[in-house]
């Protein structure tokens, strides 16, 4: 008779291989993420303060992926980067092949830091903007954007020299990758759950010079 497995819980320290292990069977549990060895397991989340604005996030990303060929979009799967650290992001953008920083291993799941990383946040006080900003930072995830919904605030860090520093808004009101030429958020239409400001504003950017020169050389 096979021993039982453990259950997961919040503030265990332990290895990637023992933290999947019991994550495996645990089919219950929709997300658990292991930062530098401690487990981490949000609590169920709520429609208008997480469920709705993702859903935004995902149509953005995903206008500016299918304008992008050789990008890719990816919601909510398990990200592997190092024997310390498995994350579930809400949203990821990420260049595909040799030109790209990630890579989908063996078994299926992502390995490497993506070039961006969204995560929504109830607030300034969440993990996501100390123990897993810390992770990514130096994971080497390029751009790491946090929507704080409690704070009605966008943060949106672009790593430089090994340290985090933060987009400014341009003339339009919109924050702009340095990664992905032509993404553009317009944060207000986002911060209001403005579907169609949020969509337009991508619009604008995919029609800027610099994403066709961008997709140009993605193609090359």
């Amino acid at each position: 008779m096979s021993p039982r497995i453990p259950e997961l819980h919040p503030g265990d320290v332990l290895t990637r291989a023992e933290f999947e292990r019991r994550y495996a069977a645990m089919p219950n549990v929709k997300k658990a993420e292991l930062v530098d060895g401690v487990v981490y397991m949000p609590s169920p989340v709520r429609a208008r303060q997480h469920g709705d604005p993702h859903f935004l996030l995902a149509a953005w990303l995903g206008s500016y992926a299918a304008a992008t060929p050789g990008v890719r979009g990816t919601t909510d799967a398990t990200l592997r980067l190092d024997l310390d650290n498995e994350l579930q992001p809400d949203l990821m953008l990420r260049i595909e092949g040799p030109r790209g920083t990630s890579r989908i291993d063996e078994h299926g799941y992502l390995q490497g830091p993506p070039e961006l990383v969204v995560e929504v946040a109830a607030s300034s006080v969440s993990y996501d903007l100390h123990q897993k900003l810390r992770v990514y930072r130096r994971s080497g995830v390029r751009e790491y954007l946090v929507l704080r919904t409690e704070d009605a605030a966008v943060d949106w860090f672009v790593l430089r020299g090994g340290a985090y520093e933060s987009t400014r808004v341009d003339e339009r009101g919109s924050l702009r990758s340095s990664v992905f030429p032509g993404l553009w958020l317009d944060s207000g239409a986002l911060l209001r759950g403005d579907a169609a400001g949020l969509l337009a504003g991508i619009s604008l950017g995919l029609a800027d010079p610099a994403h066709a020169a961008f997709r140009a050389s993605l193609s090359a």
